[in-house]
């Protein structure tokens, strides 16, 4: 999948991230976290799993996380994703990836 525009999904409420995305050559990750210390690396990997599973390799991603649950992580990327292709339609909600 090739992201076409600049794109974000959520807060930077307690327990939310704010993940932006933009088209890049590469794949790119930075994540602020206030538990990066214990909970870093597997907040990158969520990341890494869902743009593995959305075939998206040419992304500049910045996450500014709040203390989100996986969960929560996984949809901010996939709705950020969605919005930079500027897809509306035919959405996988509720189909699992």
């Amino acid at each position: 999948m090739e992201l076409q525009d600049k794109a974000q999904a959520g807060t930077i409420e307690s327990s939310d991230v704010r993940v932006t995305v933009e088209p890049a050559t590469s794949r790119q990750i930075q994540v602020d976290s206030t538990v990066y210390a214990q909970f870093g690396e597997a907040i990158e990997a969520t990341i890494e799993e869902v743009l593995d599973q959305l075939e998206v390799d040419g992304v500049k991603l910045y996450a500014d996380d709040h203390g989100a649950l996986d969960c929560t992580i996984r949809s901010r990327v996939q709705t950020a994703i969605f919005r930079s292709i500027n897809q509306t339609e035919g959405l996988p909600w509720g189909t699992k990836l």
